[in-house]
C-alpha cells in the first residue's frame, strides 16, 4: 500500500504571537499542537508521519507559508525512514513560502536511506524581501548499525532557494546505490552520513564564517566539514559516520547564527532526544 500524503500549515502573526492559522493534514501526515518554549513570538511545530516510514511509490507533499513577521521552527518527530523498494520511487515535495520579514527555521531529524530505496525530494523556499530561512538536512545511506550499506537504489536531492524571481542558492545531489559510489572521493568516500545546513537572508561577513570553521574540531571518526561564504547566507557540509557528530555542528553554529538573524539565543526542539 502507497500513500498520497498532504500537510498544509499557515503560520500568521496576530499582536505579537505566531499562531498556526491553517492546518490542513492528508495520512500518513499530521502536524502537532503548537507550542512556544521561548515565548509567543517563535512557534515550535513538529510533523508526524504516522505509518512509520516511506515506501516506494509514496507521494508525500508538505506546503508551508509564513506571513508577515511570523517566526516558526518546524522539526519532526522522528528520523525519516525510506524503505527499500520493489522499484517504485518515493517522492517527497516541500514547498515553503516566507513573506516579508519572517523567518522559518526547518530543522527536521535525519533520514535514514535503507538499501533498496529509489527516493526523490525538491525542496523548494520563497523568500520574499527581509525573509530568512535556515535549514538542514542530514542523511544516513543505509542501516550501518546492522553492517548495510546502501549498494542498491537511487536518491537524489534537489534544493531550491530565490527571492523575488532571484536563484539563491541551487543544490542537486544525487547518489546511486552502488559501491564505487560509496567508496569514491567523488561520493561518499567510505562514508555513511552527508549533512548540509544553510542559513539565507542577508549577507554575512568573513568573520561569521571563520567562527562556523573554527566550531568544527578535528574528528575522531575521520569525518570532513566545510563552510561556505553564499551571496546572502552561509552554506555547511559535513561527510563522516557520527550523526551526534554532524548534529552538534550544526546546533553550535545555528547558535551562532540566530542572535544575528533572530536577536535570540537558539531553542532546541523538545522532542529532539539528545
Amino acid at each position: 500500500m502507497s500513500w498520497e500524503g498532504n500537510l498544509k500549515l499557515e503560520f500568521a502573526c496576530r499582536d505579537g504571537s505566531t499562531q498556526l492559522v491553517l492546518d490542513y493534514s492528508q495520512a500518513p501526515l499530521k502536524v502537532q499542537r503548537p507550542f512556544y518554549p521561548e515565548g509567543n513570538e517563535v512557534c515550535h511545530s513538529t510533523i508526524l508521519h504516522t505509518a512509520g516510514g516511506v515506501v516506494g511509490g509514496d507521494r508525500l507533499n508538505l506546503n508551508l507559508h509564513l506571513s508577515p513577521q511570523s517566526q516558526a521552527l518546524v522539526s519532526t518527530a522522528a528520523a525519516n525512514k525510506i524503505y527499500g523498494s520493489n522499484g517504485q520511487i518515493a517522492l517527497q515535495n516541500i514547498k515553503i513560502q516566507l513573506d516579508s520579514e519572517a523567518c522559518l527555521e526547518w530543522l527536521p531529524q535525519e533520514t535514514i536511506v535503507f538499501d533498496g530505496a529509489i527516493y526523490r525530494q525538491n525542496l523548494t523556499v520563497e523568500l520574499a524581501p527581509q525573509a530568512s530561512w535556515l535549514g538542514w538536512e542530514i542523511t544516513r545511506f543505509g542501516r550501518t548499525a546492522r553492517g548495510e550499506k546502501f549498494v542498491s537504489g537511487d536518491w537524489r536531492s534537489h534544493t531550491e532557494v530565490w527571492q523575488a524571481g532571484q536563484p539563491l542558492w541551487i543544490d542537486r545531489q544525487w547518489l546511486p546505490g552502488d559501491v564505487s559510489a560509496l567508496e569514491s572521493p567523488h561520493g561518499l568516500a567510505g562514508c555513511a552520513i552527508a549533512g548540509s545546513m544553510a542559513w539565507i537572508g542577508s549577507a554575512v561577513t568573513p568573520e561569521m564564517v571563520a567562527e562556523a570553521r573554527k566550531l568544527w574540531v578535528s574528528s575522531p571518526y575521520g569525518s570532513q566539514a566545510g563552510v561556505t561564504r553564499l551571496e546572502r547566507g552561509m552554506l555547511c557540509r559535513y561527510l563522516g559516520n557520527d550523526i551526534a557528530e554532524v548534529r552538534n555542528w550544526f546546533i553550535s553554529v545555528w547558535q551562532l547564527l540566530r542572535p544575528f538573524y533572530l536577536a535570540r539565543n537558539i531553542c532546541l526542539p523538545r522532542v529532539w532526544q539528545l
